[in-house]
């Protein structure tokens, strides 16, 4: 089967490398890829935004599966264009359709859907430009730090905690008043939950569903977690005070309840759900949803699976997902993402990366990078993710660790505490 992957980033490429180790038939695809998905795809060099161009590849190509890596071309449709195109045939796209991609593309649909259905999460209202004097009014009704969220995608730049209520005050009135474009026209206001967060995943058919294994990122550029939101820079897996009673309670609370409400409400979704939680003394919230994927937890949970992953993808293929099984090691995996200086602010590109040839007890996920004149350079400001498994996290760490310190590139970052916060940390 030929298979078109979808994307750039270090998610991509993880994908890619987990269905190129499948025993079945596949000729992978990745558009547009990157160097690292070049070395076991066919890269395209298409925008997956470009719908039509994405269309062509499919044809050309003879694709039979699309997996789609990313938000925003969900969010935008892609899976109803492709689905609902006579002349492709019975093309398998994983990932949800626009409608059931808005529980990730619109935070009030999100919390809609919740409260719906009774899954626990925050107390929240939402708000707009006319009604802005009442968001002040539930704002003094909460505690501080003051969590406002835009309504729609917003380059992951859109969730601000303020624990000053007239810094507050002032954030909202930017947020309806445009900074963040259509997607700040509404915004969804919430009450702070305290606890210590992870990420939860599936994959589902629209009827059954396979749970992935968990995993916590760090979304601060600092050492102890200080400093901006980043896209993340590392993650581990599995994480540790998600025992198994906890996560049955994620089971009975959160994943059946979110798959069987996607049902009633008549939502054909097919791919997977990132469910953003908050363990509150030992009960699960959902602070989020995302209809793809995480990154850079992908780069950890999809190194666990010891089944062949095609196989649950096919699954959700052939809506017989039930029928399928999921083998998850035990092995602890962890990921340290190395960032260009500056980043997430302003930062240089195109700087020559070295090194990584000299990396070989760790696997390297490509997230920005670029071949010039058939050398590797920098392109985005998280640039490689370093993964490694081990019977510990202290041991998968120390290889991550390890093969970091053969990278180079001028004005490389990374943080040098992953994973510490849940260990006493390293001997």
């Amino acid at each position: 089967m030929n298979i078109l992957i979808l994307g750039s980033g270090g998610r991509e490429h993880a994908i890619t490398w987990k269905l190129a180790q499948s025993k079945k038939p596949l000729k992978l695809f990745a558009a547009p890829g990157n160097p690292g998905t070049a070395a076991m795809a066919v890269n395209i060099d298409i925008d997956p935004m470009d719908f039509n161009a994405v269309r062509k590849a499919v044809i050309d190509n003879q694709i039979r599966m699309v997996v789609v890596g990313p938000e925003a071309p969900l969010a935008a449709g892609i899976t109803d264009f492709l689905e609902d195109d006579p002349s492709l045939g019975d093309l398998a796209v994983i990932g949800p359709r626009r409608e059931g991609a808005r529980l990730e593309g619109s935070k009030d649909f999100a919390k809609g859907f919740m409260k719906r259905h009774g899954i626990p999460t925050a107390a929240y209202d939402t708000f707009t430009p006319d009604t802005i004097d009442d968001a002040i009014s539930f704002m003094r009704s909460l505690k501080p730090p003051y969590v406002l969220k835009a309504d729609g995608l917003a380059a992951g730049k859109g969730v601000l905690i303020i624990n000053d209520f007239d810094e507050a005050v002032s954030e909202l009135r930017a947020m309806l008043g445009g900074r963040f474009g259509e997607a700040g026209s509404k915004v969804v206001i919430e009450e702070y939950l305290r606890g210590i967060e992870l990420s939860a995943f599936v994959i589902t058919d629209g009827r059954s569903y396979r749970i992935l294994p968990e995993a916590k990122d760090y979304k601060r550029i600092g050492e102890g977690d200080t400093g901006k939101n980043t896209g993340g820079m590392g993650a581990v897996s599995p994480v540790p005070f998600a025992s198994k009673s906890f996560m049955a309670k994620v089971e009975e609370r959160i994943i059946k309840p979110t798959v069987e409400g996607l049902m009633k409400e008549g939502i054909d979704y097919r791919g997977f759900i990132f469910f953003g939680l908050m363990n509150v003394d030992g009960d699960p919230f959902v602070i989020e949803y995302n209809a793809r994927l995480g990154d850079p937890e992908t780069e950890v949970i999809l190194p666990r699976i010891d089944s062949d992953f095609f196989d649950l993808l096919e699954g959700v293929a052939y809506r017989n997902l039930e029928s399928r099984s999921i083998v998850i090691s035990p092995e602890t995996a962890v990921t340290v993402m190395i960032v260009s200086g500056g980043y997430p602010d302003s930062y240089g590109k195109g700087f020559h990366v070295s090194g990584t040839d000299n990396v070989t007890e760790s696997t390297l996920f490509h997230a920005g990078t670029k071949t010039d004149n058939r050398h590797l350079v920098t392109s985005g400001g998280r640039v490689i993710a370093v993964t490694s498994t081990g019977s510990s996290m202290e041991s998968a760490l120390e290889k991550s660790y390890s093969s970091v310190g053969r990278i180079s590139f001028s004005g490389m970052n990374y943080r040098r505490d992953i994973g510490f916060d849940l260990k006493d940390g390293l001997k």
